[in-house]
């Protein structure tokens, strides 16, 4: 009996609390979006508590910020500059190698092509001595960026990018870019001096600069270059470049001479401040010699 009568006072209190939550969800009111004024949205940001809808909304730690707040929360420019500059990985060498790919697309599509030489382009940019002897020196820098041909171009890149990854966490960028231009430039004075009347391009000379670099760098430390397999690469190169017609040896050898000078004092042990400011005051002096030897040359 009580059961029943428990029953019967506990049925009637149900409907009404049904209608109380539709009349709850009912009473939600709706938003737009402070971006997207046509965008109806119930959400709004954790941050600033201004209504967004998903797409102006991105994840965070606790709820989700509208891109506005993720745009005031951001670094200065500077200092997003610094901390890309600390983790960023062989900027140098990736640049370098951007740069003659570049040039080799552009004079490929100048008329050059890609197994040939050939096209305004090239003959502008290419190292011809009597050209230099009338004031035109910048083919001093722009002939190492210069290729003929795509097993040229691929070769010098290959070996360009296994000693850049091994001589710039060591130097540093600023000092990689001065060894790089200073046997770049060792390199054209050489091949002016022995074939004032060729047009030469290619990577090659500041390519020989940074293995005659590495070279030097490994004997400091007391590596065996012949068993790290730098000897047995610059024997194997220096035999082509004697055997093979067509191959600028001055070029290959200036740029040799230029980095292993160069490398002489920027790898030297241990390193420090002073270290650093004449490793960067010789390869200047290297540059500046080489482009009055190159000038000299040319004249002669």
């Amino acid at each position: 009996m009580s059961s029943s009568a428990s029953s019967e006072r506990a049925g009637p209190a149900s409907p009404p609390v049904k209608r109380l939550r539709r009349h709850r969800v009912a009473s939600i009111e709706t938003k737009t979006c402070f971006l997207h004024t046509d965008r109806e949205t119930g959400r709004t940001c954790t941050r600033c508590g201004r209504p967004a809808c998903p797409e102006c909304l991105h994840p965070a730690p606790v709820g989700a910020h509208c891109w506005e707040c993720i745009k005031a929360d951001r670094p200065p420019a500077r200092e997003r500059v610094r901390r890309w500059n600390a983790t960023a990985d062989l900027v140098v060498t990736k640049v370098i190698i951007g740069v003659n790919l570049a040039v080799f697309l552009a004079t490929s599509l100048g008329g050059g092509g890609a197994l040939g030489r050939g096209g305004r382009l090239q003959a502008t940019l290419a190292l011809f001595g009597p050209s230099v002897a009338q004031g035109e020196w910048y083919r001093l820098v722009t002939s190492g960026f210069l290729h003929y041909g795509l097993i040229h171009i691929g070769f010098n890149m290959a070996i360009l990018y296994r000693f850049g990854a091994m001589l710039e966490p060591a130097l540093g960028r600023i000092r990689m870019v001065a060894l790089y231009l200073a046997a770049l430039l060792a390199g054209s004075f050489g091949a002016v001096l022995l074939t004032p009347t060729a047009f030469t391009g290619g990577a090659s000379g500041a390519v020989f600069g940074l293995i005659g670099a590495a070279a030097v760098g490994m004997r400091q430390r007391g590596i065996d270059v012949w068993q790290s397999g730098v000897g047995p690469l610059i024997a194997i190169n220096l035999v082509f470049t004697f055997a093979i017609p067509g191959i600028s040896i001055g070029g290959h050898v200036g740029g040799l001479i230029g980095g292993a000078a160069v490398g002489t004092v920027m790898l030297r042990k241990p390193p420090d401040r002073r270290s650093v400011l004449e490793g960067v005051a010789v390869a200047g002096l290297v540059a500046i010699l080489s482009v009055a030897g190159a000038v000299w040359a040319a004249h002669r």
